[in-house]
């Protein structure tokens, strides 16, 4: 269906010409999912923008081939492309909510496709837009067709970027880490959508992706890139088994399995002792009764709905559910960035929840209770540098200024290993894991005991989510917090925390250790999300105990 071969691009920037893709060389088969997967930066949707001719400004292809039906991709006149995009090589973008226009309803969306390729007339296109909203499982087709992006899940604005790029019967699909925010059962649906509609369809599919939990799930055969290059490629079957390149044995050795500790996911030479921790028998917080109701268009919704839990000094707790749980409203509350509607949010003995949220920056509880962001570019200032993050709570809610408050900011960036030289670099300078690190290092600033971490690694690579998630654990042991991880990564959970709650349409469903959690589920919903995650293939004995991944 499609070779390339030697493919090589660069860009020009301020300090001269970089080489993003060097000599990448691959086939893909009729019929065949091909999954690429590689860290941050390894070129490998620069691989995919260059197949579709939409490569940002100062991109080039320098050299190679792309050929399609006979068609070199790269040489071909734009009209053509605009022929071939959409039509024949389609492709789902990474973030659907930036791959959707705002302001225009989706069902329109999905004409403008039909219609710039002659698959649909004025006449016609609003029942082949409402099929293909079908085609994707879409539930009342009629009614989604007149929302606008907005008033939609993630999960169904993903299934809305998929009727766009299926709608006119495409012959390959490029998916561009197309699950990225979702939950895990939201996931599991998208991509057996996909391999479903590939199968039914006869068509061809790359998957870009950084979760090769995912790719060996849904691909017949994986390509590692690293720094612009094929490094590897193979079944998935072997690719985790006998990976033959160090930097896929470190890929490898860094995806969550069950049945592994924390440390097993960093390369050997990084492992260390874990630190000790110690839980103690009494609560640090207690839930009780907890409610939250929004006015919606059509009344009030329960968001919330009468929730209760403990979280003992000390303890690591995960809160899991699939988007619009309440896992994510309930953390606010507990933070004290939301009010409830009603309920008990008990802290060291006193509520809390009673506090207004508005007033309680000022507050001297503010201090003990902190939260780490799911989106570590969204939450920092791009304004300020790393130092004036993490320096703002600090002048905020302490009295160090002058050398001491640099001490403070220093001795921060040591404690979560951010190299000192990045205290004076700005949000677009940083890589995603130290970005994270930034994020952290602000949250623990003024040494919280309690700290809500809601999601903190979900757009990592695996290798970096390794660092960021073993330097919580130490973090933990070594400011004796209590952690709140709120996460849909049953994998992440199941390393980093001792007990878990299940939520589900606002209410808990089931709670407690998470090894009973994880191993036996009581609750039908639990076992549901429990299926949903994907399992890698299990690495040959061999190789663990001779340490190699």
């Amino acid at each position: 269906m499609l070779s390339v071969q030697n493919l090589a691009v660069s860009f020009q920037t301020r300090r001269g010409e970089v080489e993003a893709v060097r000599g990448v060389s691959f086939e893909l088969e009729k019929g065949e999912i091909l999954g690429i997967v590689g860290e941050s930066g390894s070129g490998k949707s620069v691989t995919s923008y260059a197949l579709m001719r939409i490569l940002d400004a100062g991109g080039t292809i320098k050299r190679g081939s792309a050929i399609y039906s006979g068609i070199d991709l790269r040489r071909a006149s734009e009209s053509d492309m605009r022929d071939i995009r959409g039509r024949e090589i389609s492709m789902i973008f990474q973030n659907p909510r930036s791959a959707l226009n705002p302001i225009r309803k989706v069902g329109h969306q999905i004409e403008d496709v039909l219609r710039q390729h002659a698959s649909a007339t004025r006449g016609d296109a609003r029942g082949k837009a409402i099929e293909a909203l079908e085609a994707v499982r879409i539930k009342d087709a009629v009614t989604r067709y007149d929302a606008y992006p907005f008033e939609l899940s993630g999960g169904m604005c993903q299934r809305i970027v998929c009727a766009i790029a299926l709608a006119c019967n495409p012959r390959i699909l490029i998916a561009d880490e197309p699950t990225t925010g979702l939950d895990i059962t939201t996931q599991k649906a998208v991509m057996d959508l996909v391999r479903d509609l590939i199968r039914a369809r006869g068509m061809s599919s790359i998957l870009i992706t950084h979760d090769l939990g995912l790719a060996a799930q849904y691909c017949d055969r994986i390509v590692v890139m690293k720094d612009g290059e094929i490094v590897e490629q193979g079944d998935p079957a072997s690719l985790f088994s006998t990976p033959q390149h160090v930097y896929s044995r470190k890929l490898v050795d860094a995806t969550p399995r069950a049945g592994e500790t924390i440390r097993n996911l960093l390369p050997p030479e990084d492992r260390s002792p874990m630190l000790p921790y110690a839980i103690e028998d009494r609560p640090l917080l207690k839930v009780r009764n907890l409610r939250k109701t929004y006015e919606g268009k059509s009344g009030p919704v329960e968001a919330v709905k009468g929730i209760s839990f403990d979280i003992k000094h000390g303890q690591s707790v995960g809160l899991v559910g699939e988007s619009g749980c309440g896992k994510s409203t309930t953390s606010e509350i507990l933070v004290r960035l939301l009010d409830p509607t009603d309920g008990e949010v008990i802290f060291e003995g006193e509520d809390i929840g009673a506090i207004p949220a508005k007033g309680f920056a000022r507050n001297p509880r503010r201090a003990d209770i902190q939260m780490v962001f799911q989106d570590a570019t969204d939450s920092l200032n791009p304004r300020h540098t790393s130092r004036q993050t993490i320096a703002e709570p600090l002048k905020r809610l302490s009295l160090l200024r002058g050398n001491k408050l640099s001490v403070r900011i220093e001795e921060l960036a040591v404690l979560v290993g951010l190299p000192l030289p990045l205290l004076d670099r700005f949000p677009h300078q940083l890589s995603g894991g130290q970005k994270a690190r930034v994020g952290i290092a602000r949250a623990i600033a003024l040494e919280p005991k309690f700290l809500i971490l809601d999601e903190p690694t979900a757009a990592l690579d695996v290798s970096i989510q390794a660092v960021v998630l073993n330097l919580l654990v130490d973090l933990r042991a070594k400011l004796g917090m209590t952690y709140l991880f709120v996460s849909h990564d049953l994998h992440v959970l199941r390393l980093l925390c001792d007990h878990v709650i299940v939520m589900k349409d606002g209410e808990v469903v089931e709670q407690g250790p998470s090894a009973n959690v994880m191993t036996a589920p009581q609750d039908p919903y639990t076992q549901a999300l429990l299926d949903a995650a994907p399992a890698p293939p299990e690495r040959r004995q061999d190789l663990l105990l001779a340490g190699v991944s």
